[in-house]
């Protein structure tokens, strides 16, 4: 199989047509429209994920959410071409209302702010006499970034009350201020390191963007192209939302019959030795997981599945050989991380020239290299970065943290969330949680690579109490903005949309974002209590953080050599795909085979592999794009009434049927 045929084709990158074709703007009230939506989206997404623990759209590469905002605006869009051409949205309108929205989801989504909240005051609520945690770690734990008010407190966790009182706002308003300046910097530096990447990955290395290939085609014309006009879409949407219609009509009266699509565990199938080491192993046929599916890559497809067995036949052997006793073994997590510097130092020895230049250009003035159409300057980028990098090294050493630890914290935490931006870009995975779950805790962190590698003594009891802080933005790597921050850009470059512009946009959604989240947990929290207290504040305080100090962990070698297999074989991979055309082993599929979400879909990855392959294999690349609305269909039609039984559980606060998870 040739590789070239293994993907979407990338999106055309004609530079000559962009410099001599104006540029749609990034309009007023496409900014206005977006800035009223998000507040709504956020409550909508809140409701869902947090306070009602179903849906989950932020745990997916595109989120469902947003899709159905763009659905909306296009049905809107098709009125006012009617009635009121003049008011139609154009192309560039819709894709900055939606990759605002995207943005605002993923700060507002499962796996960031959301968070924030319980961190801040779990330990002042929860210590007692039994755990001791007020002379363990209250001192480390600075004043100005927690909320120690009991009676301020007390409604949060309890419900029934308001926020809405001078000393609830009081307590709560400096430390959430600080952490929300803290984020916005985050996100910030991931807007200047997508912004320096974005010609290397877009023109140079032609990505191909597999998971905006919906959205582009949804918003051409305005949404008023031909796409809605083929069969085969209609045919998928038709098949998708007919599971769901019938499963939500289940789940509301059980006599009905259902269309089991969702993950089940099959493990109690493998009860003897040593097929039981296994341990969970699910099955599932989610519609739109299929549909995403298609549109990545074959030897990706290929890889992720087939690495996904690779590692359950791991732990089958390691029981055979009596080393299931070993902790930890066979350090599934570790070798994810080592697999990921591979990828990481990889994507930058690829950029080394485009890097080159871009200091060239910041630093000497280089009036050759050209970045006028980039989404911000180099200049700005670099020095955005660096600045962000400055007041991060200023916030934790002030919050007590050393600042070497703080270096290395943020240069593992950025490396990657870059790593997952390209690998996104390049080969548009419908799930990257990206890292295994030991026991409930995602070993990717920064932090659970740090202890290990250098032990607790040598962090130091500050450091790990800031670490234990620090959990809430970086809990799983699912649903972070940088991802969606690179695919806007391209976006607008094949939209032909202002780039500079939708950069300030992306910013503004970021704040309102922050804004918008923050009240919206706040608020339900003091009406009916905090969702998920001991999920997203009591992890690290419950458990980690009492042990680091109480048991000082030492260097853990086993974990060093875990993390260098995972590199040395990455990096074997790699080079194997570089001296054969058809190796068939990804190094992605690798680094993505042992997480949480993989367990949920491996078996839609084998599935999508399938199907794609036959479909190319009979008719060629010309099948291939003859399949596409299909499959677009499955993801517009799981989307669409999925969406729908949400907004009806809310409004009518019953429970009802979630499509995924």
């Amino acid at each position: 199989m040739n590789r070239n045929q293994a993907s979407i084709p990338p999106i055309p990158n004609d530079t000559t047509s962009q410099h001599a074709s104006p540029k749609l703007q990034v309009t007023s009230r496409a900014l206005i429209l977006a800035s009223i939506l998000i507040p709504i989206n956020g409550i909508w997404l809140i409701q869902m994920e947090e306070m009602r623990y179903s849906g989950h759209p932020t745990t997916a590469s595109l989120f469902f959410n947003v899709i159905f905002w763009l659905l909306a605006l296009i049905l809107l869009n098709f009125l006012l071409k009617r009635l009121l051409p003049k008011l139609a949205f154009s192309q560039g309108e819709l894709i900055t209302i939606y990759a605002m929205l995207a943005i605002s989801s993923a700060i507002s989504g499962h796996d960031a702010l959301i968070g924030l909240p319980p961190a801040l005051g779990h330990t002042f609520w929860f210590a007692t006499p039994e755990n001791d945690w007020q002379a363990l770690f209250f001192r480390y734990i600075p004043d100005w970034l927690s909320v120690a008010d009991r009676n301020a407190l007390y409604g949060y966790y309890h419900g029934e009350s308001t926020l809405y009182t001078a000393q609830t706002i009081k307590a709560w308003l400096t430390p959430l201020a600080y952490w929300s300046i803290f984020y916005l910097v985050i996100l910030f530096m991931m807007l200047c390191i997508n912004a320096i990447f974005f010609r290397q990955w877009s023109q140079r290395e032609r990505l191909s963007y597999p998971i905006i290939q919906l959205p582009l085609e949804l918003t051409k014309e305005g949404g008023y192209s031909r796409f809605w006009k083929s069969n085969l879409l209609w045919v998928g949407f038709i098949l998708a939302g007919s599971v769901d219609l019938i499963n939500g009509l289940h789940f509301l009266i059980p006599t009905l019959p259902q269309i089991p699509v969702k993950a089940r565990d099959i493990s109690y199938l493998f009860t003897e030795k040593p097929l039981n080491a296994m341990g969970s192993t699910k099955i599932s046929f989610y519609p739109f997981a299929i549909g995403l599916c298609f549109f990545a890559p074959l030897d990706l497809l290929f890889s992720a599945w087939f690495f996904y067995l690779f590692g359950k036949m791991q732990k089958i052997i390691g029981s055979m050989m009596g080393w299931s006793s070993i902790p930890g073994f066979p350090y599934i997590d570790e070798q994810l991380f080592g697999a990921a510097i591979g990828l990481l130092f990889m994507a930058i020895w690829n950029s080394r020239a485009h890097l080159r230049q871009v200091f060239q250009k910041v630093f000497s003035g280089d009036k050759t290299i050209e970045d006028s159409e980039e989404p911000l300057s180099y200049r700005g980028a670099l020095f955005g970065l660096f600045g962000g990098l400055l007041f991060l090294v200023f916030f934790c050493q002030r919050a007590g943290m050393s600042v070497w630890v703080v270096i290395i914290y943020f240069a593992i935490y950025f490396g990657l969330w870059t790593t997952i931006t390209k690998i996104r870009a390049q080969l548009g995975p419908p799930v990257h949680d990206f890292w295994a779950y030991t026991s409930g805790l995602t070993f990717g962190h920064p932090d659970m690579m740090l202890v290990p590698l250098l032990g607790t003594r040598r962090l130091g009891p500050r450091n790990l109490t800031m670490f234990s802080l620090f959990w809430w933005f970086n809990k799983a790597y699912r649903g972070h903005p940088a991802p969606h921050q690179l695919e806007a850009f391209k976006l607008a470059e094949a939209s032909k949309t202002n780039s500079r512009r939708l950069f300030w946009a992306l910013v503004m959604a970021s704040v309102l974002g922050v804004i918008s989240c923050l009240w919206t947990i706040l608020h339900f929290s003091y009406k009916v209590g905090a969702p998920g207290v001991h999920y997203y504040g009591g992890i690290y305080f419950d458990s980690y953080l009492p042990r680091w100090l109480t048991h000082p962990q030492s260097t853990n070698y086993a974990v060093i050599l875990a993390i260098t297999g995972g590199l040395i074989f990455t990096i074997f991979l790699m080079n194997m795909r570089v001296r054969f055309i058809s190796w068939p082993f990804h190094p992605v599929g690798y680094a993505l085979s042992g997480s949480w979400t993989m367990n949920l879909v491996w078996l839609i990855f084998f599935i999508s592999w399938l199907l794609k392959l036959s479909i190319i294999r009979q008719g060629g690349l010309k099948a291939y794009r003859k399949a596409m609305p299909l499959f677009f269909g499955l993801i517009l039609g799981e989307f669409t009434i999925g969406s729908l039984w949400t907004i009806v559980g809310i409004f009518w606060n019953i429970p009802t049927y979630a499509f995924w998870y």
